[in-house]
């Protein structure tokens, strides 16, 4: 990942901070071309490292992707199997999380791998321990996530402490989300079509601006992204205050 700044024509000050997308798309996408389920995945993943590489050279600061909810755990076996797959072809040293880290971006995992098989947790907690030589970009990986049990494992992270009630404040439960440390959601993404958020960053994504496209994610490119991004910086936030515009 480069660390020289690409201008896309957007004030920078415009510019989220923190950017969240979810990913959503790749099965329809793989049907569209009479392809397995599992190259939607695959074209999906490719998107994926261009965006992080886009968004770091742009000002993004922080990126989080939904790669799998705790609802997929439903799905078909067949499904959860080529999942399975594409986490374990990707955990190699040749996969997009090795390539990821080289070019500048520090991973972070949001959510709970209990259900994954050990091997893959394994795995994962060593890529965590890796850190880019130079960081342009965290990238929040939503894996085994869903909003509201993230909520509930940071309030049972506070009640494990002994703390009175009355001592629980936002702060405190922003600083036991698995997002602690990260400032909350300025734009969020859906691709697919869908007009829901499906519990993803619920608490982070309160006053978050939103933007929902038809694009599959697997068409999701850079050019997309950057219709979405100059959508963005036309929105005025006045976040409860007065707007400027009257």
């Amino acid at each position: 990942m480069e660390s020289t700044k690409i201008d896309i024509g957007i004030d920078p000050t415009r510019i989220p901070s923190h950017v969240a997308i979810i990913m959503d798309g790749n099965r329809r996408w793989a049907v569209e071309h009479d392809l397995k389920y599992i190259e939607g995945h695959k074209e999906a993943l490719k998107r994926i490292e261009e965006l992080v590489d886009f968004s770091a050279r742009i000002g993004v600061k922080h990126l989080t992707l939904w790669a799998w909810s705790t609802k997929n755990w439903k799905r078909s076996q067949d499904f959860i199997d080529d999942i399975l797959f594409l986490f374990r072809e990707n955990l190699h040293p040749d996969g997009i999380f090795k390539r990821v880290v080289e070019k500048g971006a520090e991973l972070h995992h949001i959510g709970s791998l209990d259900r994954f098989p050990k091997d893959i947790q394994e795995k994962v907690v060593e890529f965590l321990k890796t850190k880019p030589k130079e960081k342009h970009i965290d990238l929040n990986l939503a894996v085994g996530y869903e909003g509201r049990d993230e909520i509930v494992r940071a309030v049972q992270k506070i009640v494990k402490t002994g703390i009175k009630p009355e001592e629980i404040t936002q702060d405190l439960i922003n600083q036991n989300l698995d997002t602690a440390n990260q400032p909350d959601v300025d734009f969020l993404i859906r691709t697919g079509g869908e007009k829901r958020t499906s519990g993803y960053l619920i608490w982070q994504s309160a006053d978050a601006e939103y933007y929902f496209t038809d694009t599959l994610m697997p068409n999701f490119t850079i050019e997309e992204y950057t219709k979405a991004l100059v959508d963005y910086s036309k929105r005025e936030r006045r976040m409860g205050g007065d707007s400027k515009k009257y």
